[in-house]
């Protein structure tokens, strides 16, 4: 199903909702923006996003139905899975001899339409919605979850037999004469520790904090990047639990004063998900903490993650290279390995063979050769890569360089005539560069080698529900101490963001609103960057041993944007917040 613009232009004419001028103004810029109709006049504030959408439904011949308020049976409202609801803003919320009526935002995602069809067997009736009644209905999911996990508590705990942790010794005391073993295959433990393992990946955590106290079991989940409490539990729920994930994740039972490491995986009926598990000891029993990696994500491209305008180009300038080096830097977590991923992805071609050395190995991908390093058995990286070189690679990518062994492999390897991908923790782009040196590798390999230097952190993305606001005089000049305002907004200008003769006083910000969906405004993150190319001139500075500062310096007069510039870039371009930004390169 098309909508025809004529249509929706003849609808907002004769509506009265919006004059005249303001829909010949908002038609003129949208396609000077390359935006949407609907989204200027939103943006603006001429229009609401329930009367587009009513618009856009009448124009279609849809009924239009809001959600607010509305009772949707759990029954109904389960006919559709959370991640399918929640990736395709779907909502079952009628079921009649009809069919099933469900409310959506897009009315031509045909797959998913037939998807439900098939899975339910019934006829599908769809009805068109708004973002609002989307997000109030996917809540829903969240409240039966919850009260799904307090019935299991309040049914099972009085179950759980009580076992007293000794927090001297890290041995415990199970009263109920159990072994490690029959405590962790409780009927009530497994429940347990399913629904908290659900429960996570349907709020899409990046990490499980179970956090042993004095008297109960906190529950955290990182959402976003952010630690947020999820539960708490009952103390006596404590060792089944810790047991519970050992079993799954393969640990010893009976080693409670050491840490351990383990995996598990689990397949759903949408992805293959795979757990790391880390364990360790502390004052009141052992603290688990389980790592979320969602096997067969995929779909990322380098736009979707945040590249754009010149940096993008310069990344498949290097990408195009058939030897040297492509290194991204950042600090733990800061979406380093999913740039690598999604490059590697991108070269992944059936005429080269690619092998890659990593701890651990967070996605597979298919037709490439990937090794998880084992240190215990002298699987290092550095042994890795000197392995990998004998089995006739075109690209090679290394999880981390991070000591002078595996610097010089990885550098006498892109000097044989390969191209290598590879991880280094700095701080900047420019930072990358002294950092080599210091592990011991001479500059004249390091100009030989190094074509290009990508340095990362993330953002949270404000939600589609956001507030908006215009920079005072004042703020500006703040923030022209901290940001070359006039180098963003050239970037902006080129790459179509603002109309060319936009001033900052003229572009609205976004800050977050807190709603339904997302209570503190954000919802995902993408990456905000910097591209170092290295450059005739960076060579010669890299040869006379120049500081990072010198180096950033020229790299910028050559074009590259800063992170901190790149961060007011996503501002400007409403997907994060200048608080965001500064949160995150202040760190």
């Amino acid at each position: 199903m098309h909508i025809d613009e004529g249509t929706i232009i003849k609808l907002l004419n004769t509506s009265g909702l919006v004059n005249k001028t303001d829909v010949s103004m908002a038609i003129k810029k949208a396609k000077e923006t390359n935006q949407s109709l609907g989204s200027i006049l939103m943006s603006e504030g001429k229009l609401t996003e329930k009367d587009w959408n009513s618009m856009q439904a009448v124009s279609l011949g849809i009924p239009f139905v809001s959600l607010k308020g509305e009772h949707i049976p759990l029954e109904v409202l389960n006919l559709i899975p959370e991640p399918i609801a929640r990736n395709n803003n779907i909502i079952a919320y009628k079921k009649s001899s009809a069919g099933l009526e469900v409310a959506m935002l897009d009315v031509d995602n045909l797959p998913v339409i037939d998807f439900i069809k098939k899975k339910v067997g019934l006829r599908i009736l769809p009805r068109m919605t708004s973002s609002d009644s989307i997000k109030e209905a996917l809540a829903l999911y969240k409240k039966s979850l919850q009260a799904d996990f307090e019935d299991i508590i309040k049914k099972e705990t009085n179950t759980i037999k009580a076992t007293v942790d000794n927090p001297l010794s890290g041995e415990s005391i199970d009263v109920s004469g159990k072994t490690e073993k029959e405590l962790a295959e409780d009927l009530p433990i497994v429940k347990i520790v399913d629904t908290l393992i659900s429960h996570a990946i349907s709020q899409g955590s990046s990490d499980i904090h179970i956090e042993p106290c004095e008297d109960s079991l906190v529950v955290r989940y990182r959402i976003d990047g952010m630690l947020y409490d999820a539960m708490v539990l009952p103390k006596d729920t404590a060792p089944g639990i810790v047991a519970r994930i050992k079993v799954l994740s393969s640990l010893k039972l009976d080693e409670k004063r050491l840490p351990q490491d383990g995996r598990f995986k689990i397949t759903n009926d949408t992805e293959r998900v795979s757990f790391r598990v880390s364990t360790l000891p502390t004052y009141f029993g052992e603290k688990t903490v389980i790592r979320i990696l969602r096997e067969n994500a995929k779909g990322f491209s380098l736009e979707s993650l945040g590249f754009h305008g010149e940096a993008l180009e310069r990344i498949h300038r290097g990408m195009k290279k058939r030897n040297g080096m492509l290194l991204t830097a950042g600090p733990t977590g800061s979406g380093k390995t999913t740039t690598l991923y999604t490059m590697l992805d991108i070269l992944n071609t059936p005429d080269v063979n690619i092998s890659t050395v990593e701890d651990p190995i967070e996605y597979q991908m298919a037709r490439i050769n990937q090794t998880q390093t084992k240190a215990e058995i002298g699987l290092t990286f550095a042994n890795g890569l000197r392995t990998l070189l004998r089995q006739d690679p075109d690209i090679i990518m290394v999880g981390e360089i991070r000591d002078g062994e595996t610097a010089s492999l990885a550098v006498n390897a892109s000097l044989t005539g390969h191209l290598v991908l590879s991880t280094i923790h700095t701080n900047s782009a420019a930072g990358a560069i002294p950092r080599m040196v210091d592990m011991g590798v001479e500059p004249f390999l390091i100009v030989s080698t190094v074509k290009t230097v990508i340095a990362q952190r993330l953002v949270r993305k404000l939600s589609e529900e956001k507030e908006q606001y215009y920079l005072s005089d004042i703020e500006l000049n703040a923030l022209g101490k901290v940001v070359n305002l006039e180098v963003v907004l050239d970037s902006l200008k080129k790459e179509k963001i603002v109309p060319l003769t936009a001033e900052w006083k003229d572009i609205p910000l976004y800050k977050p609103k807190p709603n339904t969906d997302s209570p503190d405004g954000y919802k995902g993150r993408i990456g905000i960057h910097e591209v170092l190319e290295v450059s005739t001139t960076i060579k010669e500075m890299i040869l006379k041993n120049s500081s990072t500062d010198e180096i950033e310096k020229v790299a910028r007069k050559e074009g590259m944007m800063t992170m901190i510039e790149d961060g007011i870039f996503l501002v400007a371009s409403g997907v994060t917040s200048t608080e965001e930004v500064l949160r995150v390169v202040s760190e």
